[in-house]
Order: structure tokens, then sequence, then C-alpha cells
């Protein structure tokens, strides 16, 4: 239940936006779960579900293997026109998508 409602929250955001994984987690009733967040992310059944635009709290995109790597998940944001700091993480000033 709580992986589906992650899918449908990660569903509603918008191009050229990201959420923290905390920030999904809040959304989905269990603030205390980011982790579990992740875990749903990195096994998604539906290629449809952008879960490109989930980075952690500080921006940093994943390099785990559910994107292909960091620079992936970073080109793919990239093109939906996120911006990112000198120090490579996205800019969540400008780019989190506020709920």
């Amino acid at each position: 239940m709580f992986f589906n409602a992650v899918y449908e929250i990660v569903k509603q955001i918008p191009q050229g936006k990201v959420a923290t994984y905390g920030q999904i987690a809040r959304l989905a009733g269990n603030p205390r779960m980011a982790r579990q967040v992740g875990w749903a992310l990195a096994g998604c059944p539906d290629d449809n579900i952008p879960c490109h635009r989930v980075v952690n709290r500080f921006g940093q995109c994943s390099s785990a293997f559910a994107f292909g790597g960091q620079d992936v998940q970073c080109g793919l944001l990239e093109a939906e026109g996120v911006g990112f700091t000198a120090d490579g993480n996205v800019d969540l000033t400008q780019f989190q998508w506020l709920t």
C-alpha cells in the first residue's frame, strides 16, 4: 500500500520539478519512511512514473542502478530544464516541487 501511494505521488511531480525522498514519505503519510521511498522507486514496475524526479534532501541525484547511474538521472533532469548548483546538486530553492 505504501509503495502504491509513493507511485501516485511521484506521478504528480511536474516536468522541470523535483521532490525529495522525505517529501514523498511525508505526502504518503509516513514521514520517517524516506528510505522506503527509495526502495519503492528502485523497484518501480511502471516506466511511465517519473522516478528520476526524486532526489535526496541535498538535491543529489541517485547513484543507484535503477537509473543507470548518477549521470543518467541528472541528464534526464537537465533535459527537463532542472538547474543545478555549482556543486552539482539540483537547486532545490528553485526546482523543488512545492505541495
